[in-house]
């Protein structure tokens, strides 16, 4: 006998998603973004827990570990990524953030910038 109703997790599941994807999609800071991705591969776990158990496999179960690695990989990278934006541009909203947008060079401007003998502190600093 099943102690839930494995429709209902999984309807959990969907709107925990359908929630993660409007969040991702809709905020420009960059924090609120990762908790949103956050969001959605935790119910994606769900949905995986309960299929495992709808089916009395412990694949569900496998499959939620594999997440929660990957979710934890995810950030610390991604706050690694955090940090260093907001370290050289002083701001986490994505709008703001044009200078990470590439940008078209002419031969004119490849012709006259030579990275060679730019020095480095002007670079970085």
């Amino acid at each position: 006998m099943s102690l839930f109703n494995s429709q209902a997790v999984l309807l959990v599941a969907a709107v925990l998603f359908v929630l993660g994807l409007v969040g991702a999609l809709t905020r420009k800071n960059l924090i609120f973004i990762l908790i949103s991705i956050e969001i959605m591969l935790n119910a994606s776990g769900i949905a995986f827990i309960a299929a495992g158990s709808r089916w009395g496999q412990p694949d569900g179960q496998i499959m939620f570990l594999f997440i929660l690695a990957m979710a934890a990989s995810e950030v610390s990278v991604g706050l690694a990524l955090v940090l260093q934006i907001n370290h050289q541009h002083k701001t986490l909203d994505v709008e703001k953030l044009s200078a990470l947008k590439d940008e078209i060079a002419t031969e004119q401007d490849l012709a006259s910038s030579d990275a060679s003998n730019i020095p480095v502190a002007t670079l970085y600093g």
